[in-house]
């Protein structure tokens, strides 16, 4: 909204500075942060007030969740509020990736919040049906994707862009909505797991979406993507305003969300924070490049697909619970010591995939 401050710049004044996306961008970083930190606290006081026993702890989890319970969930509020507010506030409000990205995001708040709120009433870790959750989810998914593929230069459209070997193009056809839903849905799920320790996935999902908002920036740049020999997709480059009120709300939450938790995001911050990964990925057509920069969140979803499968087939398990954070609380691992590798891991492998920008 504060772009068209521009229509008052004469080209050397102050006014100038809100045609630079990068300058919009701190802007967005900065409002999500303060926004974090003047409401995190108010809303934690409501939530408590308003659940009661809070986040309902599953009885066959780790037993020292336990002294978890009575911690207010749908946290997530925050983060949603604050890059909401950001994006509105700084983000060119006539580019439709930027309207995509907050479609899909908010879609999955809303589905989030429906889960979380029915736990809570129900006092119990049963929420919304797991396949009503998933019908909506690749619903929103599907619309999300046929989207993209409009605004997509039309040598991109419902093409598959490989990392590393980018002079090849794969010809999806009208697999890529069903391949767009995959990837939205799949990354909003994963995240979902992921989100079982204090501070766990909060810290990734910001470091994807660093990742990811830097290779927005660039995609949607001719001369970068001249540079770097990736593909071009104009008007991606304001998504970095995006990641940048993400990174700036994520932070405010984190402060609060630190061990011990004052508050869970819950599925309301997790479902929406992992379609939004998913939906900026298939905006800049580096769908495969988040299977690197989010390759916690794959691991995460992985091993609890290994261990349902391998139960089923033979009655045991592969890890002492999945997902596989818990499988090392079994271990013995502290809680802190799990978060803080992880993110370490998370790291590196957002540094991995931002190196698939040059090399070839």
């Amino acid at each position: 909204m504060l772009y068209w401050l521009t229509l008052l710049s004469d080209g050397g004044d102050f006014f100038n500075l809100f045609r630079y996306i990068t300058f919009r961008a701190g802007g967005a970083f900065f409002t999500a942060l303060v926004f974090g930190f003047l409401f995190g606290k108010p809303l934690i006081n409501v939530l408590r007030k308003r659940q009661g026993k809070g986040q309902p702890i599953r009885t066959d989890g780790p037993e020292g969740h336990f002294v978890k319970a009575g911690t207010p969930t749908m946290g997530g509020l925050l983060i949603v509020g604050a890059l909401l507010t950001s994006t509105l506030l700084w983000a060119r409000l006539d580019n439709p990736f930027v309207w995509l990205v907050l479609f899909v995001t908010m879609s999955f708040a809303a589905i989030g919040y429906a889960d979380d709120h029915a736990k809570v009433s129900k006092q119990n870790t049963d929420g919304v049906p797991g396949k009503l959750r998933l019908f909506l989810g690749f619903l929103i998914a599907g619309i999300a994707g046929f989207w993209a593929a409009q605004y997509h230069p039309e040598s991109l459209q419902y093409q598959l862009a490989l990392p590393v070997f980018k002079d090849t193009l794969i010809n999806l056809g009208v697999l890529f909505v069903p391949f767009a839903m995959i990837v939205i849905v799949g990354s909003a799920n994963a995240v979902n797991l992921t989100d079982g320790l204090d501070g766990l996935a909060i810290m990734p999902v910001m470091i994807a979406a660093g990742a990811l908002g830097v290779i927005a920036y660039a995609v949607g740049r001719v001369d970068f993507t001249d540079y770097l020999d990736v593909h071009y997709v104009p008007g991606t480059g304001e998504i970095l305003i995006f990641t940048a009120g993400l990174f700036g709300g994520g932070l405010g939450f984190l402060w609060y969300n630190a061990p011990p938790a004052a508050v869970f995001m819950g599925d309301t911050g997790s479902l929406a924070l992992g379609g939004a990964l998913g939906a900026i990925a298939v905006a800049t057509k580096h769908e495969l490049v988040l299977a690197v920069v989010g390759g916690l969140f794959v691991v995460e979803a992985l091993s609890v697909i290994v261990q349902v499968i391998y139960f089923k087939r033979t009655g045991k398990r592969v890890f002492l619970m999945a997902p596989i954070h818990h499988h090392y609380e079994k271990k013995g691992w502290a809680e802190p010591q799990i978060v803080i590798r992880f993110w370490i891991i998370s790291l590196i492998l957002a540094l991995l995939g931002l190196a698939t920008l040059k090399v070839r």
